[in-house]
């Protein structure tokens, strides 16, 4: 059994569940949830449907020691509940601010699962920045109401091209400052 690389990424815990760094083993979920169109449709970059080894290419880049975000799984054993439940990132941008971008599989919609991780990486701050933004599709709400929950803020209107609907479409970009 091939032993599981695993970075130097800490584990953030909340009350329901960890997050935590990737693993080998949660491609299969992933994939999975990824092949969701719903999912797709909701993320800049995952695309509908997913191409063979996109998503062992995207675990590998992960779990690298030299690599552009932080990435986390929402592990759901510690409610008894799947390994993963969706992942959050933080993309470092510059030394004072990083991106966060999530997505939350299916199963998990509407229980305030993204809510409790946002604020977890807000509360903690792993990277240290002076701020953080994050941008969210105007045809998906919930994700708003998670970032002003958590506490960002408005800052204006923008596009983003998505993947999985081979177009722009319009988001809501939201800053939180530290």
């Amino acid at each position: 059994m091939e032993m599981e690389k695993i970075v130097t990424l800490a584990p953030i815990e909340t009350e329901r569940f960890v997050l935590r760094p990737l693993r080998k083993s949660d491609m299969g979920l992933i994939e999975m949830y990824w092949s969701d169109a719903r999912v797709a449709q909701m993320t800049t970059s995952i695309p509908h449907p997913v191409p063979p080894g996109m998503t062992e290419a995207f675990v590998t880049r992960a779990m690298a020691d030299q690599r552009d975000e932080d990435i986390w799984a929402m592990d759901g054993l510690k409610s008894g509940g799947s390994e993963v439940m969706g992942l959050i990132s933080l993309e470092r941008m510059d030394r004072e601010q990083s991106e966060v971008a999530y997505w939350v599989a299916p199963p998990f919609w509407n229980t305030g699962l993204a809510s409790d991780a946002v604020q977890a990486l807000v509360n903690e701050n792993p990277m240290q920045n002076a701020a953080m933004f994050a941008s969210v599709f105007q045809d998906n709400p919930a994700s708003a109401r998670v970032l002003t929950h958590c506490g960002f803020k408005y800052l204006g209107d923008a596009e983003s091209f998505c993947v999985a609907r081979d177009k722009t479409v319009p988001t809501w970009t939201y800053s939180h400052k530290f």
